[in-house]
């Protein structure tokens, strides 16, 4: 175990104050960490922000991404098994879209973000 600052703190109830806060979210930042391993991806990235301009097919997605039907369908049930995008399909074609519109506004604002840098 590493030895912890003997150091008496500055501002001990700003600690005590951040570290309550954190308890509070703890259970939940392996979760985070999940939500942004799986967004780490540049093809998944696109998938989001390609659906947020309109539903596509599994098809149309493959070509704006060129990859393979196999490795576009890979990804977005990766996508889908996290709750990102609903499905539907019509006869033998299956059509995807955004489920949570939240997110590419979020990512949005990460682009924003880095333009800025």
């Amino acid at each position: 175990m590493t030895e912890l600052c003997k150091t008496t703190c500055f501002d001990q109830d700003k600690v005590e104050h951040i570290k309550i806060s954190l308890a509070k979210v703890e259970q939940k930042l392996p979760d985070l960490a999940d939500f942004y391993k799986l967004l780490g991806n540049n093809t998944r990235l696109k998938i989001l922000l390609s659906l947020n301009e309109a539903e596509l097919c599994v098809c149309d997605i493959a070509h704006v991404l060129e990859l393979s039907m196999a490795a576009t369908s890979h990804q977005l049930k990766l996508l889908r098994d996290q709750g990102w995008l609903k499905k539907r399909e019509d006869g033998k074609m299956v059509y995807y879209r955004l489920h949570n519109i939240e997110l590419v506004n979020a990512l949005k604002g990460d682009l924003d973000l880095l333009k800025t840098r």
